[in-house]
């Protein structure tokens, strides 16, 4: 059985070689979270940022970023997205939106790094389109909370 690894034969580092693998339906969930202070949130909410349509803006970029984690992430293969959804949930008692994004593909390998970084830039999106109200957002808790398909099966984190 060929072994799955970014190092060769000599140690250096290399893409893995997936030539070998079937190709499945994959799919992966991450989520993520901003938090903000009252009057940022409540900007958000009501569409009041001089920059435009916020939440809107940061799915686009979201979706956008599914499509070229490979150009971003090191070592990370390019894949035919076949789905890709970035959705905001309003916190209102925190202060904050829930970001998830869910990412799917046809292919030989998976797409958790691809969700992970639809909402690490929708995030990121939100951050730069709000920094002129609020410098002290944070962005946290970005983490896969579901993958299934190919063959280390299905994943679904405890409490999701």
């Amino acid at each position: 059985m060929k072994e799955f690894t970014h190092i060769d034969e000599d140690g250096a580092v290399r893409m893995v070689d997936v030539t070998d693998k079937a190709a499945t339906d994959r799919r992966a969930v991450a989520e993520g979270r901003i938090v903000m202070n009252r009057d940022t949130y409540e900007r958000i909410t009501d569409t009041r940022v001089k920059k435009g349509n916020v939440l809107e803006t940061a799915r686009i970029a979201g979706v956008m970023a599914a499509k070229r984690t490979s150009e971003a992430i090191p070592m990370c293969h390019p894949l035919f997205i076949t789905g890709a959804r970035v959705d905001f949930y309003p916190e209102p008692e925190n202060h904050a939106f829930r970001i998830e994004a869910e990412v799917r593909v046809k292919g030989e390998t998976g797409v958790e790094m691809e969700a992970l970084h639809a909402v690490s830039v929708a995030a990121l999106t939100v951050y730069d389109m709000c920094k002129a109200y609020d410098k002290g957002m944070t962005i946290e808790g970005i983490r896969l909370m579901a993958k299934s398909g190919g063959k280390s099966g299905v994943y679904q984190r405890e409490g999701a």
